[in-house]
């Protein structure tokens, strides 16, 4: 019996078609993963699944059912019983689904309270007893904690401790994890396989991550544009995709086991957007991106480093005052040399992003020191620039992407008469990282997330650094648009000898772009050296453990390592 039949689904906005006729089952019990770039429309899907477009001004045709409800023909009572007790949704950003305010056991009995019609008391301990069942520890004491006290991956199993409560016959899970770094996504992934092990619910997985996807389902349908390209079974589809697009999807994922290339780099033709060649993304007439495979964006083995122009000596950061000040950053050195990257990789909370912000000068060391081209500097430093995780956060969204860019120049003295000059400067900018002139006046949100970090490393450039620090620049983007940002920063690396810090916590991606890796925990380098040496034999047995929690895009590996995992974990 099927738990969800979707047919001929069309979700419209407007104009814009979201989903165009898709059409798929998901049986009692099994896993469907949703795959796509952003865009694709399989959020859109899974919002249709529990009527959440009902009363927005969207346009749904089609027929949806779950759960032997029919969504399209339900009343509000109906949908309102169907969301929470029958299916139930766990979202991407668990702190936007959290309500601030409230104990997240409350939240959760209040959940359990509209589906059974309890007492408060017995919400109370069903709250207590979910929190336990996703591995809260402590669950009595921490379900009187309120959402800012727990952890991204706490918050996440709450969520899913709230979906649980009422005991769900399908679960939908939008991105669950992209937030999260290597180790913890591995514990959302095999706490979703135990749960369906141990209750027998289905799951829907929306993830634009294949990895993802091979860890966690039965089976797997690719959307492009709101149509299904490819739909069949986990294995059979990522080891042998018979669609283009899938191909070039599966192409674009980065793989932790994969040395790095040796040979010749992308050319700048391969970052313009108006340049018709196959690894690229292509303009639409409405500006969009469209999608591409993979640009290569390993760097080519140069032979020696350069000069040194970035060192730091014993580099300490402290937050707090007295017995309670933490140690973020604690006892770090390290050397980066013109036209190397250093790739520093570690979970939530190690360190890299603090350590990343003295590099820049952002933050000032408790002790410590950075030396800039061997002389002690204190402070923001023009050779050293930053582009930041989140591009809509550091961009002003009163003001155009071009005035932003042109920021660093006019710190450097050049306005007034010369605005003709910035101008052309911001320009030519633009048109480095991919971009188009007329981009100039436009605004953030008119932008891809592709398009405004490109816009980060145009901003970045105009300093004329000798050192860019990159945090986590593409950790919030899907896999195509990943290879293209990556490609841009490795072909700019090339032409202009820059050397780059690349922080993230995606083991996968730092090995592509990497000539030496620094592995960060609690504050502490516990492993630096060659990327390549660092990946295949690490020494230390956490490197040993994040390594073992990336993704394989093979089910049957995915299988070996999770009940590796099932092993007593690393204290």
């Amino acid at each position: 019996m099927s738990l969800v039949e979707v047919t001929d689904l069309t979700v419209e906005f407007g104009a814009l078609r979201a989903v165009d006729g898709l059409s798929f089952r998901l049986a009692e019990g099994a896993a469907l993963g949703l795959v796509g770039e952003s865009g694709s429309g399989k959020s859109t899907v899974a919002s249709a699944l529990l009527g959440l477009h009902r009363g927005t001004g969207a346009a749904v045709g089609g027929s949806v059912r779950v759960a032997g409800t029919d969504v399209q023909a339900a009343s509000d009572e109906e949908l309102r019983r169907l969301r929470g007790g029958r299916a139930a949704m766990v979202f991407q950003d668990p702190l936007s689904s959290l309500d601030p305010y409230y104990a997240i056991g409350d939240q959760i009995a209040e959940v359990y309270r509209v589906h059974t019609r309890v007492s408060r008391r017995t919400a109370r301990a069903r709250a207590v007893q979910v929190l336990e069942r996703v591995g809260i520890p402590d669950p009595v004491r921490r379900s009187r904690s309120r959402p800012h006290e727990f952890s991204g991956g706490m918050r996440q199993r709450a969520l899913i401790a709230m979906a649980l409560a009422c005991e769900p016959d399908l679960l939908i899970a939008d991105e669950p994890t992209t937030a999260l770094d290597v180790t913890v996504q591995a514990q959302i992934l095999d706490l979703l396989h135990t749960l369906r092990e141990e209750t027998g619910m289905g799951l829907l997985l929306v993830t634009h991550d294949v990895g993802v996807a091979a860890e966690s389902v039965d089976e797997v349908l690719v959307m492009r544009h709101g149509r299904l390209v490819e739909h069949g079974p986990v294995g059979a589809v990522l080891a042998a995709p018979a669609q283009p697009y899938t191909r070039e999807l599966l192409g674009a994922v980065p793989r932790v086991e994969a040395r790095r290339a040796v040979g010749d780099g992308p050319r700048k033709s391969d970052v313009r957007p108006d340049v018709q060649r196959p690894d690229v993304r292509q303009a639409d007439a409405g500006g969009r991106e469209q999608d591409g495979p993979q640009a290569d964006g390993r760097r080519t083995a140069t032979g020696p480093p350069g000069e040194v122009v970035l060192e730091a000596h014993g580099l300490r950061r402290e937050f707090g005052r007295g017995k309670g000040a933490l140690a973020a950053v604690d006892g770090v050195s390290l050397t980066v040399h013109r036209g190397e990257t250093l790739g520093v990789v570690g979970e939530s909370g190690s360190g890299k992003t603090t350590l990343g912000r003295m590099l820049v000068g952002l933050l000032e060391p408790t002790a410590g020191e950075v030396r800039y081209e061997g002389r002690v500097s204190s402070g923001v430093h023009p050779t050293v620039q930053m582009v930041f995780q989140d591009p809509v956060s550091s961009l002003n969204p009163r003001r155009s992407v071009g005035e932003s860019i042109a920021d660093p120049l006019r710190a450097r003295g050049v306005r007034g008469r010369d605005e003709a000059r910035v101008r052309g400067r911001v320009t030519e900018l633009l048109e480095r990282v991919g971009l188009e002139a007329a981009h100039y006046d436009r605004y953030p949100h008119e932008f891809s997330g592709g398009q405004r970090q490109r816009v980060g490393i145009a901003r970045a450039l105009a300093a004329d650094p000798r050192v860019i620090v990159c945090d986590e620049p593409v950790s919030a983007l899907d896999v195509t648009t990943q290879a293209q940002v990556v490609a841009l920063l490795g072909e700019l690396q090339r032409e202009l000898g820059l050397a780059l810090v690349f922080v993230a916590h995606d083991l996968a991606v730092v090995r592509q772009v990497s000539d030496r890796v620094a592995v960060m925990r609690h504050g502490r380098v516990v492993e630096e050296g060659p990327a390549d040496e660092v990946y295949e034999s690490p020494r230390d047995p956490y490197t040993r453990q994040l390594l073992a929690a990336v993704p394989a895009l093979d089910p049957a590996v995915a299988a070996r390592r999770r009940a590796e995992r099932r092993e007593p974990a690393l204290t």
